[in-house]
């Protein structure tokens, strides 16, 4: 489909009347000499006040846009003086920042990264701990705090304002696109908290901004301008995706648009094919090489800021903790592994945790005790490395026998005493594979209970005859049954308290690390004191790392069939506004805040994504037919403005009916734009043709709708104090729980 960039229906109706000759009166040229070619003295109208606010109306209404967007969305802010709803999660993420401690969380570090800025900027040292409901101490400056988070939920209007011009919306629909953003009620409450929703909305919309200022300079390839916001958009993706995964809907929307266009450019014979390769390797060094670097550089930031241990330590490789400070990984450890040593073992796999058993016994299979890698230290991780049933000779008093490559050992559950065992029983997930279990004791037991070593490789040294702390790789294979221990991040059901699956692969492959493993914590009073911690993690291993941990602990996130969440909520939920969220608790004492969005916003822009779909059936049958309803520059406007945010409202919502984790109502809040968009769009294409008196009256109605509706249920955003009973007329369905 050819790519244009069109003004909008006042500039073309402007262009026609500039074309139309006026009775009465003689045709003028641009340079003003009539066409007898006898000058003629120029006369210019006198301006009134509204044609000068019609002249500068593109500074004054997003002026006047953001500073109804930074009111609303600071007002009162600082009412409440308590932890509120998620701030109990990314307030105390911040605080480590500002303590400098390792942490883990399932989402990337930027958002973070920028609350704990705003934690620095207020001056917080970093020592409250964010408990849910608790009062913020007089020394926290949660209102500044609170405010650095609003002003991107505040910019998004005025990105919303911009973003409709560039995708040649009509002014009347520009003013109704950035209205439905600035009084969309779920939009102003969820950023007046210390949360990473506004961020996120903030790069989503500027995503859009730079993709719809791309796209309109398609006529103009390789110019500066053009380049320019092909890299913005690279940056924004990187941003939107560093923030939150959910990021990566809004990077496939302008990944499916680039294919498009380079399939067309494609479809160009006329095209040189240098200028074709150009394209394609501008877009793959604005789109994908300068999100990557975008993305990584935010990582690299919180290894680099993060150099303390913390309570994330464990979902990290052990050279990567061993090189943290305060760390006891490692620290005055043994550096060579011997018989009788006690240690935790590690896998290596990314997101791998530590070889654990605990008393609890799997339900079906062999019924013995559990195996499982758990990302938490406690000592139910501690195992003795013990001679095989083969070594009756071995004297604990006498001197070290160290292990290494070859060697038939057992490893001992130091809690419980039993041995690491495995069977030809399938696994409880990986069915494939056999069962691992905890059997027996150090007397009782059979060859069933014997694992080989085999050394991968040693950061410290080429020679495997010695097992050593940290940086020895190596797998550990049954000797009856020839599989390999493995942990492959499969979580296991709510019975193995969905921590993840050990198994015995019985397919030998060398090089998957989920197979290999290391020693992360030695004891043994025999040993001297060595220092494994010296070698260096590199980044790109542990960017990978944590990006793996992260993906498996987002996969854990799935709903409890033994608990109640009262706040989670369904995805079909959203779309019509059936339930809101309460943020707090609903004590009379305290202040009280619900989520819950803008009626006609919701309900209308819901309404035209069925519209749209209307719409180009319509069109559709009648092109079928013959018939010529649209130009060449509407179908563009159709396909650009109409159909890529509906395009775009699917790859945000669909993820979360095919996803099986927990769900909440602020899921929704990127895809809304989106259905705004639509909205705006089915509005502008069906009034195109209409008298610009009826259509500034029915955007009139529109407007005082969206404004009176966000009015009404104002108090839900700033906050309810009192009875909840006082607030029953906004209880339209029973569903919205804001006065019960």
């Amino acid at each position: 489909m050819a790519q244009q960039t069109f003004a909008s229906g006042a500039d073309h109706q402007s262009d026609e009347l500039r074309k139309r000759n006026v009775p009465g009166r003689q045709d003028v040229n641009i340079n003003g000499v009539n066409q007898e070619g006898e000058d003629k003295p120029k006369t210019k109208k006198p301006q009134t006040v509204l044609d000068i606010l019609d002249e500068y109306e593109w500074i004054i209404a997003p002026l006047i846009f953001t500073f109804l967007a930074f009111f609303t969305r600071m007002w009162k802010i600082g009412l409440s003086p308590i932890v509120t709803w998620d701030e109990a999660h990314f307030g105390k993420f911040g605080s480590h920042y500002l303590k400098r401690e390792f942490y883990f969380d399932v989402h990337p570090p930027l958002g973070k990264m920028l609350v704990g800025l705003s934690g620095y900027l207020a001056g917080y040292n970093g020592s409250f701990e964010f408990k849910s409901g608790e009062t913020y101490p007089d020394e926290l400056n949660y209102t500044f705090m609170r405010v650095f988070n609003a002003a991107f939920g505040a910019l998004c209007v005025p990105l919303a304002y911009w973003t409709a011009k560039e995708m040649n919306f009509r002014r009347q629909t520009v003013w109704l696109v950035t209205l439905a953003v600035l009084c969309e009620n779920s939009y102003t409450t969820i950023s007046r908290f210390i949360l990473l929703d506004s961020m996120l909305l903030f790069f989503t919309f500027t995503t859009m901004l730079c993709w719809a200022k791309f796209h309109k300079l398609q006529h103009d390839p390789f110019s500066p301008e053009w380049g320019l916001w092909l890299m913005l958009t690279g940056v924004s993706i990187g941003c939107v995706c560093s923030v939150k995964w959910v990021g990566l809907f809004c990077t496939a929307l302008v990944g499916l648009y680039t294919a498009e266009d380079l399939w067309n450019k494609f479809g160009d014979i006329k095209m040189p094919k240098v200028e074709l390769a150009a394209h394609l390797g501008f877009r793959v060094f604005g789109l994908i090489m300068i999100p990557t670097m975008v993305y990584m550089f935010s990582f690299y930031i919180h290894f680099l800021v993060l150099e303390n241990s913390g309570p994330g330590d464990a979902q990290m490789s052990s050279l990567f903790q061993a090189n943290l400070r305060g760390t006891e990984v490692g620290k005055d450890s043994p550096l060579e592994i011997a018989l009788g040593s006690r240690a935790t073992i590690k896998n290596m796999g990314y997101g791998g945790g530590l070889l654990h058993s605990h008393v609890q016994t799997y339900p079906e299979g062999s019924q013995q005790q559990q195996i499982t890698c758990y990302h938490h230290k406690d000592a139910n991780n501690d195992w003795f490395f013990y001679p095989n049933r083969q070594q009756p000779d071995y004297d604990p008093a006498a001197e070290p026998q160290f292990v290494g490559n070859g060697d038939v050992i057992r490893l001992i559950h130091a809690q419980t005493g039993r041995n690491l065992h495995s069977h030809q029983i399938a696994a409880p997930v990986t069915k494939g594979d056999n069962e691992v279990s905890c059997y027996g004791n150090t007397t009782i037991g059979d060859t069933k209970d014997h694992w080989v070593i085999e050394v991968v490789n040693d950061a410290a040294s080429r020679d495997y005859s010695k097992l050593r702390t940290l940086t020895s790789a190596f797998r550990l294979k049954h000797v009856d049954l020839g599989c390999y221990l493995r942990a492959g991040n499969v979580n296991l059901p709510q019975w193995g308290f969905k921590q993840i699956e050990v198994s015995c692969a019985k397919e030998n492959k060398p090089r998957d690390v989920f197979t290999h493993w290391n020693v992360e914590s030695h004891w043994n009073e025999k040993l001297p004191a060595g220092d494994p911690g010296s070698y260096k993690s590199p980044f790109l291993r542990d960017f990978i790392h944590l990006n793996v941990a992260m993906m498996t602990s987002n996969n854990a996130l799935v709903p409890d069939p033994d608990k109640q969440d009262d706040l989670a909520s369904h995805f079909w939920q959203w779309p019509i506004l059936h339930v809101g969220l309460r943020m707090c608790s609903w004590d009379d004492n305290i202040v009280k805040y619900f989520l819950l969005g803008n009626p006609i916003v919701y309900w209308g822009s819901t309404a035209s994504l069925g519209v749209i779909v209307l719409m180009v059936a319509w069109y559709l049958v009648r092109w079928q037919r013959g018939f010529a309803d649209l130009k060449q520059h509407e179908i563009d406007q159709f396909h650009y403005a109409g159909i890529y945010p509906v395009i775009g409202w699917l790859l945000h919502y669909y993820p979360f009916i095919a996803m099986a984790r927990v769900t909440y109502v602020h899921h929704y809040y990127p895809a809304l734009y989106f259905a705004i968009l639509t909205a705006a769009f089915c509005l502008d294409f069906s009034t195109r043709k209409l008298n610009a008196t009826v259509t500034w009256g029915l955007y009139s109605v529109l407007y005082a709708i969206v404004i009176g509706l966000y009015i009404l249920f104002s108090p839900i955003c700033f906050g309810m104090t009192g009875s909840n009973q006082q607030y029953k007329y906004l209880k339209w369905f029973s569903t919205w729980r804001m006065s019960d």
